[in-house]
């Protein structure tokens, strides 16, 4: 059994973290924190009474050394990289779910905001584990990739050699409301989201620049990635429609069967995919279909799962030598 700890309790990825880690064969949740302390976690998520009764403490770097061997930050950007700073210093394993070790110095500070640990910057490895596995093994720092980055990229990266390099390739995107945290908005409230979808952030959204970095560092080609994301009136999932040109004659289907045919968490669909589908799962469903040189991209995650939490114990499972699929759901919310 390996000691873990969470920094981060209060919100929906938090307590996603708390689900998986509480039946977890091989981590041993023995600290949550989140910023104020001073509660339990059933406490804090009620849905966890008489499942798990912790104290929630006051996030300190030197006392999750003492108890945990691997910690998982779920913070906003900016607040993580102080954390992950101190811990790597005390010899604690990190996977970051924000975006602070996501990107390229440059792109980060573009972005966001001014970096505050360039050190463990250029060391950080990209959790988006059918990639980076063999880089993860040996990882102290992971940062876990964003939702839509990972749902883009998927479906994108075995076809990137096929399209012509600067093409315009674009992505519709839709989110459950989750997506967007706990905290409260106008964009975000019932009144606004009940029996409504549209976009917001339509090509500014924060997650394109780094589908278009992951492209070029993992392909080596450059692409306008034109992104526009949306909100839909559910809870959790993500739909992601991309759209692109081949360059030249391919069975798009069979590439994408070839591609795929040992990822234990990637599965290729004959039909268009469903976000019920992969609700719950750690799953991400693929779905292509060409019309001549018009390529369509479809594929479906859980946004709090695959595209937060328990991705990011799956690149836990393989920093530390476990199985990737140690405690990771396989049966979706259906129906």
């Amino acid at each position: 059994m390996l000691n873990v700890a969470i920094v981060g309790a209060s919100g929906y990825t938090g307590l996603e973290l708390v689900k998986i880690l509480v039946n977890h064969p091989k981590f041993n949740l023995t600290y949550i924190a989140n910023s104020s302390g001073d509660t339990t976690i059933d406490a804090l998520h009620p849905c966890l009474n008489k499942v798990i009764s912790m104290d929630v403490e006051k996030a300190d770097a030197k006392t999750i050394s003492e108890v945990s061997d691997l910690c998982f930050l779920a913070l906003p950007h900016k607040t993580s990289m102080s954390f992950a700073k101190e811990l790597i210093a005390l010899g604690v394993k990190v996977v970051d779910l924000s975006a602070d070790y996501r990107l390229e110095l440059d792109t980060y500070e573009k972005h966001y905001c001014a970096h505050e640990d360039k050190e463990n910057l250029p060391s950080s490895v990209y959790g988006l584990p059918e990639y980076y596995e063999n880089d993860i093994k040996n990882a102290n720092l992971v940062a876990n990739p964003g939702c839509y980055p990972t749902a883009t990229l998927l479906g994108l990266l075995p076809f990137v050699e096929f399209i012509k390099e600067n093409d315009n390739i674009f992505v519709d995107a839709k989110s459950g409301v989750s997506g967007a945290g706990k905290k409260l908005s106008d964009l975000t409230s019932f009144v606004t989201v009940n029996d409504n979808i549209f976009a917001y952030n339509p090509m500014k959204h924060r997650h394109m620049p780094e589908i278009q970095e992951k492209i070029n560092l993992i392909k080596n080609k450059e692409f306008n990635i034109n992104f526009v994301p949306h909100l839909i009136p559910v809870t959790r999932g993500m739909l992601v429609s991309v759209y692109c040109t081949l360059n030249e004659d391919i069975d798009a289907k069979a590439i994408l069967n070839e591609y795929y045919k040992d990822s234990e968490f990637i599965r290729i669909r004959e039909t268009p995919v469903s976000i019920k589908n992969t609700a719950g799962t750690n799953f991400c469903d693929i779905f292509v279909e060409q019309n001549g040189s018009a390529l369509f991209i479809n594929t479906s995650i859980d946004n709090l799962l695959r595209g937060a939490s328990s991705q990011a114990v799956v690149n836990a499972n393989i920093m530390s030598g476990f199985e990737a699929s140690s405690g990771i759901n396989k049966i979706s919310y259906v129906p």
